[in-house]
């Protein structure tokens, strides 16, 4: 298989991404972008050369100064203050594997021919995303309308030998990172500091990576909470097929169907039950773990759409010979997809917590707390705490940011979507569900040794013994902390196949 991934008009969807992102392929323009871009930037050239109008973004100011004219001497200049202007990012840094995502997905809009740069300016980004030279961009600043103008700007710097990039471990400056590889600074022409400029990849860039560990959590949501109902001694009849064929909802299905595969050869799920039923929280994971994955499922296709699209403004079309001003770069539909998963996501999170407040409820002939001695021994009483406490942050940060806009230059741009907002909040939640499902792992494993010597299927009996290789069963008081940290590492190093996950 090859190192390297052309950039050409072929569908990038997420298995694609996933082997790009993950074998750490180098990135080469195909004969069929180059000859795109080139064509566009050559029209440009001549669009501006015999034609004295104002033309947005090209030969006029930005925003509410669009109706400004500027002198062609000075195009160059006006992209530069474009991009100087712009870099307003504050925060915290955003973490260096969205950046490359955003490194990636940005070359990749650009490559269909309809932005007007020039050939070496997204080759320069090439040469970042191939030399992992992360450029330092900040979550804050976007109101994710115009494009995710801030942290774009961020991103474009050291293209002019401005900004700081991440190199080797290290924080140096633009101007440096030139230095070091003997490169030139990128004189931006007509249009560029635009096209640099406006865009969606900050978001996308978050929708792409939080999709990706989504559906990894969702996976473990399956397996973990099917593991808590072996320890709770759960009845496998909910998971009938039966039930769900009368109540066809894909996620639904596929869920119980997983659940199924899980408990294959488990002795434990079909041993005599003394009850009749199990609480919500076990009998309903095909229902709510369910809802999760169809909303998944419609957030996968929006981002998977902005991958594919030309997202700045104003658009070239070369054939067609127009100029169009429009609103591609406006993050509505991201905004409405980040929040959508946001309430999805969270509630795996939920229902994951409430599995783990039953089994250390001393029900069903478990001890109370999960430890041999409670009384002396406080058990696992606070990882509820914790879960529960992470459980109602999430509630908080689940509030839409999309129903909200703010008008901003001066009038000129008077609804915006706030998906930057709802991207970052997007990100603290499904790193919290990550701390709950392992939270509830940490339980889970404790409570299925008290049902010794019967045993789960061998799949998940060949499950806990890896996890169990890490993460021992605790007889005493010990600081739980460390084990939940070790459990979420744990979490984070399994390799699944994309083909379970998608």
């Amino acid at each position: 298989m090859s190192n390297t991934h052309f950039i050409d008009s072929k569908i990038v969807d997420f298995n694609l991404l996933n082997e790009i992102v993950f074998q750490g392929k180098k990135l080469k323009l195909s004969k069929e972008a180059i000859t795109k871009i080139e064509n566009c930037r050559t029209y440009l050239d001549e669009k501006i050369t015999n034609n004295t109008s104002p033309i947005y973004g090209i030969n006029t100011g930005f925003g509410s100064l669009c109706n400004v004219k500027i002198d062609n001497d000075n195009l160059q200049k006006l992209q530069e203050n474009l991009v100087m202007s712009h870099a307003c990012g504050t925060g915290s840094i955003v973490p260096k594997s969205i950046v490359k995502l955003m490194l990636f997905l940005k070359i990749q809009s650009l490559s269909y021919g309809h932005s007007g740069v020039q050939l070496k300016t997204v080759n320069r980004l090439i040469d970042f995303y191939n030399n992992n030279i992360i450029p330092v961009v900040y979550t804050q600043g976007s109101l994710g309308a115009s494009g995710d103008l801030a942290p774009l700007a961020h991103l474009a710097l050291p293209l002019i030998g401005k900004g700081e990039v991440y190199f080797n471990n290290e924080l140096i400056s633009g101007e440096e990172i030139l230095k070091k590889f003997n490169w030139e600074i990128i004189k931006l022409k007509s249009k560029e500091g635009l096209a640099l400029l406006n865009g969606t990849q900050f978001m996308n860039a978050y929708g792409v990576s939080l999709i990706l560990k989504s559906y990894k959590l969702s996976y473990l949501a399956d397996l973990i909470g099917t593991i808590s109902l072996e320890a709770f001694d759960g009845r496998i009849e909910p998971f009938n097929e039966l039930i769900h064929f009368i109540r066809p909802h894909n996620g639904q299905i596929k869920t119980a169907r997983r659940i199924n595969e899980f408990l294959k050869e488990s002795k434990l799920i079909n041993q005599p039950k003394e009850h009749v039923q199990d609480p919500y929280s076990f009998r309903c994971m095909p229902q709510v773990h369910g809802a999760t994955k169809d909303a998944l499922a419609f957030c996968k296709k929006t981002f998977l759409t902005e991958i594919n699209s030309v997202t700045d403004n104003p658009n070239i079309f070369v054939e067609a010979d127009k100029i169009i001003s429009g609103g591609n770069f406006h993050g509505q539909p991201l905004a409405l997809a980040f929040d959508f998963l946001s309430i999805a996501m969270a509630e795996l999170g939920n229902i994951s917590e409430r599995r783990t407040f039953q089994l250390v409820s001393g029900l069903r002939g478990l001890p109370p707390f999960l430890v041999k001695n409670p009384g002396l021994n406080s058990g696992f009483m606070i990882p509820q705490y914790t879960a529960a406490s992470i459980v109602s942050q999430n509630k908080q940060l689940a509030t839409p940011a999309s129903i909200d806009s703010i008008v901003s230059s001066n009038g000129q741009e008077d609804h915006v979507s706030m998906g930057a907002n709802a991207a970052t909040k997007a990100k603290q939640i499904v790193d919290n569900i990550e701390t709950i499902l392992a939270i509830e792992l940490l339980n889970a494993s404790q409570a299925i040794y008290f049902r010794a010597p019967k045993k789960s299927s061998p799949f998940i009996e060949s499950f806990l013994k890896q996890y169990k290789s890490e993460v021992a069963f605790i007889e005493n008081d010990t600081v739980l902390n460390l084990e939940i940290k070790k459990t979420i590492q744990f979490l984070q190093n399994l390799t699944i196949d994309t083909e379970e996950l998608f």
